[in-house]
């Protein structure tokens, strides 16, 4: 990918965030894991695109968190040398010294602090890199803001995140790793395309994916000339049949006029 498009894609996937976590951030008022009286759990965000910095402040803010935000590796790693954090929301592609230099400086030095990576690095040997580097945990841009809420909060409890390579719902299971996908303990043989499909919608589970964030994310056309729609249709009819054809409880489901969700109906 050339300069050009790594930057039209950092953008894309900026605005679909800032969009997803402004929405999140003014229904997320049921959760506040800091009553009013407590300790507040005091996280710094290093993220140089100044619409996800902005996002994310605002967005920690409205669950109580105490927020730092630096725009540099450098600044940051000052922040983590001359304050104390509970966690570090990290972003891997930073001006100056990356994330995973700053992230493999400070566990040099011995700093155990919680460290969150977000990127929009998707590959595999990416995320192995980053949790082998030292972080606690891996987060894909664009991402939906309730999961990294919801990441965050197992974190602070004392997880670790060793299902940042795995994914479950239900009695599906993938692993990205061996890029193996099973349900019911039957392996699904999937192609690549349905498998990255697939990943993208356990991602967002639970919550609606339009065809135009397929299209940017999946299929990697931040600027469609041609509408894919007819293209995402196909395919999403194909892992269907694959994913739940044969099965009685159906995961993937269909939201006319506004795209597609993967999720458990509970009884």
């Amino acid at each position: 990918m050339g300069k050009g498009q790594l930057q039209a894609c950092r953008r894309a996937h900026s605005e679909s965030f800032v969009r997803e976590s402004s929405v999140a951030g003014r229904a997320s008022g049921e959760h506040h894991p800091n009553p009013e009286g407590a300790t507040k759990v005091r996280i710094l965000v290093v993220e140089d695109e100044a619409k996800v910095a902005k996002a994310l402040r605002e967005g920690l803010e409205a669950e109580h968190y105490e927020v730092r935000v630096a725009r540099t590796g450098e600044e940051g790693f000052y922040l983590l040398n001359a304050e104390t954090f509970d966690l570090v929301v990290l972003d891997l592609m930073l001006p100056g010294h990356d994330g995973l230099e700053i992230l493999r400086t400070v566990r040099k030095r011995g700093l155990s602090t919680l460290v969150l990576i977000l990127t929009a690095k998707d590959a595999v040997e990416d995320r192995v890199l980053g949790l082998d580097s030292g972080a606690d945990d891996y987060l894909v841009k664009p991402f939906a803001f309730p999961e990294l809420l919801a990441r965050i909060r197992v974190l602070l409890r004392g997880g670790r995140s060793d299902q940042v390579l795995r994914f479950k719902l239900a009695d599906l299971e993938m692993d990205l790793v061996t890029r193996k996908v099973e349900r019911g303990g039957q392996l699904l043989q999937l192609t690549p395309r349905e498998f990255d499909l697939l990943e993208y919608l356990l991602r967002h589970e639970g919550h609606i994916v339009s065809r135009e964030m397929l299209a940017r994310d999946v299929w990697k056309e931040a600027e469609r000339a041609t509408p894919l729609d007819n293209v995402i249709d196909v395919h999403i009819a194909r892992l269907r049949r694959k994913l739940d054809g044969p099965f009685e409880t159906k995961l993937l489901k269909t939201v006319r006029g506004v795209g597609f969700v993967l999720r458990e109906e509970k009884p």
